[in-house]
């Protein structure tokens, strides 16, 4: 899992750095006359948090004292990866299209998100707690 999560957050980082340009130069124009710049940026922001998030887990997967919290570390990978997908795809593409139906979904990659973050806590804790 080591390496989906390394590859994973350093795609993420890409497609974070990458839309925000494209927001900020290509689509500029775009997003201020749907009134959508703040949630192509929020979109941008959570998925390069992510990014660091999912490096984050894969650096702490080789870590020999992580061996009783793979799982724990695993749960929080797929909450990044699966939430961020979620949560700032469908937030891009409410921003470039429009539909305000997508804001219904958005929601459930922001609780992946937490789930995430909750597993990664427990992995800490658990982690500390070995020591």
């Amino acid at each position: 899992m080591t390496r989906l999560w390394l590859i994973s957050g350093a795609v993420l980082g890409f497609i974070g750095v990458a839309a925000g340009s494209f927001g900020a130069h290509g689509l500029k124009t775009l997003l201020e006359s749907n009134g959508q710049s703040a949630n192509w940026e929020t979109a941008v922001r959570y998925c390069l948090f992510h990014a660091v998030a999912l490096l984050i887990v894969g650096v702490m997967t080789v870590l020999p004292q992580a061996v009783g919290v793979r799982g724990l570390l695993s749960g929080a990978g797929w909450g990044f990866l699966v939430g961020t997908a979620i949560f700032s795809g469908v937030l891009a593409a409410l921003a470039l299209t429009g539909v305000k139906i997508l804001g219904a979904i958005v929601p459930i990659g922001g609780v992946l998100l937490l789930v995430g973050w909750a597993c990664l806590a427990a992995a800490g804790y658990w982690l500390a707690s070995a020591e």
